[in-house]
């Protein structure tokens, strides 16, 4: 039952709880597969658009889109409702899609992309919120767990799909593949969607806090994309970007205990299951994003396999996530219960991390594939059971900026794990390949430019050779597992102290103040 835009209360059928969430996981599946579509179909777009000094922007500006997009449409939502909000959010992500597909160059494509990630930034928030006014607490675990699954999978769709429409189709078929999707989402929404118009026709939005975290988003992200990689960790301009992050952090949280209607609500982390629960998303985000980010290097250089071949590697470990996902989903709405699972998936996160910690560059890919899934497992008993979480835990007038705080955190988290990642990685490589041969080395007869390995070089070498850059890599990647290990133990902790309450049997039910 949920409160429609006229005030009066309603009863969804099934039916009309299909309709919409099929509309719901449409759009999450658009939002989360453009974060990675366009990265095995890279290569092609900045040659054929003469952009490859610029290609970092193409993710980037996505990523920065959506990740400052995300607190906007939560606390947006909660205020003037979310079924025009949501239809808008379509409609954005569309017209940036289709815009996208006809780019002529570099810098309308990186435009269009932040365009997109505006739209998608307001998908991904507006579909776990708009489920809870939907569905109660207590049945609402068997759609979020297929959430998480949908998020997971398309991890791995988005490059395989990328890879495919490029080798068979164009690589505009990338953005062009939206349209379909969209448009039956935006009709199922415009029909189906009777949702609470919210607390205010006229809110008074907090645009001083706006601004400032989308500068802190900025220079953050820029920090943890660029430091290490385009620039040095000391360099003035990495210097300078922390700097302003931190600067704009601080005046963010001090105007955010100041105005009417903050972005962020402050008061949200008084509440101790949502201040743990979001930590704890922010430590799966920073380990998953950050192995997961690496991982199909590690398969290219070990296996030879290309950029596409490795993604469909990957598949363990999404399908761990998609199984223990769904049925985690399940067991919470039909047993009421969900502390268990967070700890459970820590656990079982950590043995993942170990056991990614002893791949060696003999490691058969069956054995990889298998601690692949085990990781998998582990972050989908986590991710979405915590979003679940933190729902239950605030009144329902702020379930959309709780859960766009939520996932505001975790992305942040991503960001920081896979810079945090990269680097330690970057540093072991780099030690290891001091030790190259001296036919590999400058001036030797088949010598190679460090800066310029690929796949295919390394499997084009003699097998001495070869395997001296193929234990390289190795060398190199599988320790880091053991350095994020510790953090799902960390999780675990903090899973442990998380307060198991009822979880609520109505939609629009307000939660009594927790302290």
């Amino acid at each position: 039952m949920t409160i429609t835009e006229t005030g009066d209360r309603q009863s969804f059928t099934s039916k009309q709880v299909s309709a919409i969430f099929v509309s719901l996981l449409l759009t999450m599946l658009m939002a989360s597969l453009d974060q990675t579509i366009v990265s095995t179909a890279m290569p092609t777009i900045v040659g054929e658009l003469h952009g490859i000094e610029h290609q970092a922007w193409m993710i980037t500006a996505y990523l920065l889109a959506v990740t400052i997009g995300m607190p906007v449409y939560g606390r947006l939502g909660d205020l003037i409702g979310r079924k025009n909000l949501f239809v808008a959010a379509i409609a954005i992500f569309l017209i940036g899609s289709v815009l996208c597909a006809l780019a002529a160059n570099m810098t309308q494509l990186i435009f269009f992309r932040g365009l997109q990630g505006l739209g998608g930034g307001g998908l991904m928030i507006l579909s776990q919120a708009i489920i809870a006014d939907v569905v109660p607490a207590r049945d609402r675990g068997r759609y979020m767990g297929v959430f998480g699954a949908v998020f997971g999978l398309s991890s791995v769709g988005g490059p395989l799909l990328g890879g495919f429409f490029t080798d068979h189709l164009d690589w505009r078929w990338c953005f062009w593949v939206n349209l379909p999707l969209g448009l039956i989402a935006l009709v199922v929404a415009i029909v189906s969607l009777k949702l609470p118009k919210g607390e205010q026709s006229k809110p008074r939005l907090d645009y001083v806090g706006t601004v400032l975290m989308a500068v802190a988003v900025t220079c953050l992200i820029l920090v943890t994309s660029w430091g290490g990689k385009d620039y040095a960790w000391s360099s003035p301009v990495i210097l300078w970007l922390s700097v302003a992050f931190v600067v704009s952090a601080a005046l963010f949280v001090f105007v955010e205990t100041k105005v009417a209607e903050p972005i962020v609500p402050l008061k949200l982390f008084k509440d101790s299951v949502f201040t743990l629960s979001t930590v704890a998303s922010v430590i799966v985000g920073f380990a998953m994003l950050g192995a997961a980010a690496f991982l199909p290097t590690f398969l290219q250089m070990v296996t030879g396999e290309n950029a596409t071949n490795s993604g469909l590697l990957m598949l363990p470990m999404m399908g761990g996530l998609l199984v223990t996902s769904i049925v985690s989903g399940q067991l919470i709405s039909k047993t009421g219960r969900y502390k268990v699972y967070p700890i459970a998936g820590s656990i079982v996160a950590f043995a993942g991390m170990l056991l990614l910690a002893t791949m060696t560059a003999t490691t058969p890919v069956w054995q990889s594939g298998a601690y692949m899934f085990v990781l998998g497992a582990g972050i989908g008993l986590m991710m979405q059971v915590l979003v679940l979480v933190v729902q239950n835990a605030v009144p329902a007038k702020d379930v959309g900026t709780a859960t766009s705080t939520n996932n505001f955190f975790r992305e942040i988290g991503a960001s920081i794990g896979t810079a945090v990642f990269g680097s330690i990685f970057v540093a072991r490589l780099t030690d290891g390949l001091r030790d190259m041969p001296p036919e590999l080395a400058a001036g030797g007869p088949a010598q190679v430019d460090a800066n310029a390995i690929t796949p295919q070089l390394v499997q084009s070498l003699p097998d001495d050779l070869r395997e001296f850059f193929v234990n390289a890599y190795a060398n190199a990647l599988t320790p880091t597992f053991l350095y994020l290990a510790p953090l799902f133990l960390a999780a675990l902790v903090v899973c442990l102290f998380i307060k198991e309450r009822p979880l609520a049997t109505e939609t629009g039910q307000q939660q009594p103040a927790h302290v």
